[in-house]
């Protein structure tokens, strides 16, 4: 998907909703759970339920390399039936950093045989570790940024000249002289809100995967005033706040409501700004 194409998206659904789809399998409502394949089964009414107010949705692939041969199939299966519905940008949140051949193969993995439109990359081994996944059209790398978790202090946050710049703002610099905001995206955690004019600052025109709203208690109408662009310019993750909003037979219409009450606020937020 280009980002013509996802904007395009963002505005027929006046949304900027990405779902996580960190799919565990002792978390699966019961009735799923005598399907021969329970995680695509639930991910499957998921996406049925959720479709027309997402723009991205988002596989963490621990989820489901944790299950062997079984989870590889059950990812497989999911981003076919997510692409089935069109008008979807698929997330493969792998966070892969390695360099030479092996960024090459991640790259013809999640791209060609996988049919991914975006992989996240750590970016800590440099340039020929993100290098692969640029330069092909439709397809993105979504390069670790500033990211939620509390270890993000250990690196990100230290500074790196006089005038007391922080790594991740150097970060998201540089790899954006190695591709452009037509096939890079960060990674740009939520639950920091002081960083996010810092990160914007960075990367102006980049769009941000911004992980932490829901059950990581990050604030979306901060997100939204502090790193909205004029095209929108952010896709919104939220994960466990919609796979588990409701339990048994009230999961699913909870995780529609759950994604639809997201949603509504970004719609205004998008209407506010003139750009659906």
């Amino acid at each position: 998907m280009t980002r013509a194409e996802l904007v395009a998206t963002i505005k027929q659904k006046r949304s900027l909703l990405c779902v996580g789809l960190d799919t565990e399998m002792h978390l699966v409502p019961e009735q799923f759970r005598s399907e021969a394949d329970p995680v695509h089964a639930f991910n499957r009414a998921i996406i049925d339920a959720t479709h027309d107010l997402a723009v991205a949705y988002k596989l963490n692939l621990a989820f489901y390399e944790a299950l062997g041969a079984d989870g590889w199939r059950s990812m497989e299966r999911t981003v076919e039936g997510i692409r089935a519905k069109g008008n979807c940008f698929i997330i493969a949140d792998a966070k892969r950093g390695d360099i030479g051949n092996t960024a090459r193969k991640y790259a013809e993995a999640f791209f060609d045989t996988l049919g991914f439109d975006a992989v996240t990359i750590a970016p800590y081994m440099g340039h020929d570790s993100v290098m692969p996944f640029l330069g092909r059209p439709g397809k993105w790398a979504v390069v670790l940024g500033v990211t939620s978790n509390e270890g993000a202090m250990d690196f990100q946050f230290l500074p790196v000249d006089q005038q007391q710049h922080l790594l991740f703002e150097q970060v998201m610099k540089k790899v954006g002289e190695w591709g452009s905001p037509e096939d890079t995206m960060f990674v740009v955690g939520a639950t920091r809100k002081e960083v996010l004019a810092k990160a914007r600052a960075a990367a102006p025109k980049s769009f941000f995967l911004v992980p932490g709203i829901g059950a990581q208690g990050g604030d979306l109408n901060e997100v939204l005033l502090q790193a909205m662009t004029s095209d929108g310019g952010l896709l919104i993750n939220s994960s466990r706040g919609i796979l588990y909003a409701g339990k048994g037979q009230g999961a699913i219409p909870a995780a529609r409501q759950a994604a639809q009450d997201l949603q509504q606020q970004m719609a205004t937020a998008l209407r506010s700004a003139g750009i659906a």
